[in-house]
């Protein structure tokens, strides 16, 4: 069975100062993604998507994309790979941008923009997260169950594991109820301070360490995308008129897509630890544990074989 990993690489990473989805971080300059390519090959994935903007896609292909396309899937097919775009051309024609506007519309938009390439079960990640060897294992095999309509999945990290002493970071906060999500909800500036507590800065409350969060970690069919749409224009309709910088996030599609009873989501938890780059003092910091991955046997001495 094809299922395609879904890679969201066209943020701008302001906060980090520089385009951090193509920072070489690895002991041999590995990029980020390329880790979460190699998990998902081998946990049984065959096809990945980059989702980029127009300008990226000869810096992506010559990092990664064209050695992929030779390289072979687990199940002994050639893995597939395909490109979409993220850009300002492919918003509705009823929607006037204003020429004010820079910042993209978000991860809902991304993922709709790979609407024509992607046909089969997929998960949804972000391109400079770590997001661990077990997590793309039980995904994969929650994917393969998944009905065609009405279910998606997803995976659960630990809120203390995935913020940043450097600055605040947004996280999908969740409710789980019998391996099920019960709600999820945005929040926008969480910031971790030095003694382990946390606080949504936003709302201006504490939050639980133990919390449960969204990494845009998804598992989605293809019936998710009629859902996109709809989301996704009746946001322009509204909230982007308003707010020049405002996001249409997929953390907060999913929560109202099952507030609606249209979407039920099962939560995996994994046993491997999420990291990240959200700023640049978080640099170090991942490379030292890209490192020591290596050292331990859990990736080869180079990734781009």
């Amino acid at each position: 069975m094809k299922a395609s990993l879904v890679i969201m690489a066209a943020g701008l990473g302001s906060r980090y100062g520089g385009s951090k989805q193509v920072d070489g971080i690895g002991p041999h300059g590995e990029i980020l993604m390329e880790y979460s390519i190699y998990d998902a090959l081998r946990a049984g994935f065959n096809k990945v998507v980059f989702i980029i903007k127009p300008e990226m896609e000869q810096m992506v292909r010559g990092l990664c994309g064209d050695y992929l396309a030779r390289r072979t899937a687990l199940d002994g097919s050639p893995v597939e790979v395909a490109y979409a775009f993220q850009d300002f051309s492919s918003v509705p024609d009823f929607y006037h941008i204003p020429p004010e506007r820079t910042k993209p519309f978000g991860t809902v938009h991304a993922l709709l923009c790979a609407a024509d390439v992607v046909h089969e079960p997929c998960c949804v990640i972000n391109a400079d997260d770590y997001y661990g060897i077990d997590a793309y294992r039980t995904i994969y095999r929650e994917l393969l169950a998944l009905p065609p309509e009405g279910k998606a999945t997803m995976v659960g990290y630990l809120l203390k594991n995935t913020a940043s002493l450097h600055g605040t970071v947004s996280r999908g906060v969740c409710t789980v109820e019998g391996g099920k999500l019960a709600s999820i909800r945005e929040a926008l500036k969480v910031q971790l301070y030095p003694d382990g507590t946390l606080r949504d800065l936003a709302e201006d409350e504490p939050l639980a360490p133990e919390t449960v969060v969204s990494m845009n970690f998804w598992g989605f069919t293809p019936s998710i995308f009629p859902a996109l749409r709809t989301y996704f224009e009746t946001f322009l309709r509204t909230r982007a008129g308003e707010d020049l910088k405002a996001e249409c996030l997929l953390p907060v599609m999913v929560g109202h897509e099952m507030a609606a009873g249209r979407l039920e989501v099962s939560v995996l938890h994994s046993a491997d630890k999420w990291f990240g780059m959200t700023y640049r003092e978080d640099r170090e910091v991942v490379a030292a544990q890209l490192r020591r991955l290596h050292a331990q046997g859990d990736y080869p001495e180079t990734l781009r074989t």
